[in-house]
Order: C-alpha cells, then structure tokens, then sequence
C-alpha cells in the first residue's frame, strides 16, 4: 500500500463538499488513514507552500489557503499519490477530465477544490508535515 497526501481546500469546504469528495474518493477505492477539518493560520500554510516561495502565485496561494478551513487526508491504496491524482483532475477545472473532483467541484486555477502530493517522496513530506 502506497499513501499519499491531499487536502480539500476552503473553496470545497465552504460549499459543503466534503461528504461528496469523501464519497468519490471512498468510492475509488482509497483508506482514509487519517483526515482532520484544521484551519490554517498564515505561517502554516507559508511553511507548507515553501517550495513554491519564488513564484508570483505564493502569496495569493497562501492567503487563499489560510483563508477558511480545510481538510487535510491521508490516503492509502496501490499507486495513491497516481490514483489520487488522476481522480483530482487536471490543475485547471476547465482542462479537467469529466467527473473528477476538480471539474466537478473546481472554480478556477486557485480555487480548484483539492491538493495532492505529486509524487511519493513530496507524499511522505506533506504527511509528515501534517500527521507526524
């Protein structure tokens, strides 16, 4: 079993979509390891975007995401961060495939529902972060 990180972020959650998101990603076959409703202060969420400090989108991105609350997962089945990803969709909710969280969910490339892990070292880094 492979476990990957995501987050359903505050645009999902002040919607009223965690039940949905929970169910698609019951649904495709993940055990939640572990989820907690947390709301993010600012430095949080600067710690945990760190990698992403030199882009012109790092500060929207982390007001946007301490913003509200969010949920933070655990997600464990074979090839999860791909699996996760794959269900996610396409970073832009307007690229996204039909039926993916993102399309179904997503607003725009900010607000666009979900965080995932991109691969199993950044997974085991995410979770680490927050589920040690």
């Amino acid at each position: 079993m492979e476990k990957t990180f995501g987050i359903i972020k505050p645009d999902a959650v002040a919607k009223g979509k965690i039940g949905e998101i929970i169910r698609i990603i019951e649904e495709n076959g993940f055990k939640i390891a572990g989820l907690r409703l947390e709301q993010l202060s600012l430095e949080k969420a600067q710690k945990f975007y760190e990698v992403h400090k030199a882009r012109p989108f790092y500060n929207d991105l982390t007001k946007y995401m301490s913003s509200g609350p969010v949920v933070v997962l655990a997600l464990e089945k074979e090839n999860a961060v791909r699996a996760w990803r794959d269900i996610m969709g396409a970073t832009n909710p307007i690229e996204a495939a039909e039926g993916t969280i993102r399309k179904l969910f997503g607003e725009n490339i900010e607000r666009n529902a979900v965080h995932g892990s991109d691969a199993a070292e950044t997974a085991k880094t995410e979770l680490a972060f927050f589920f040690p």
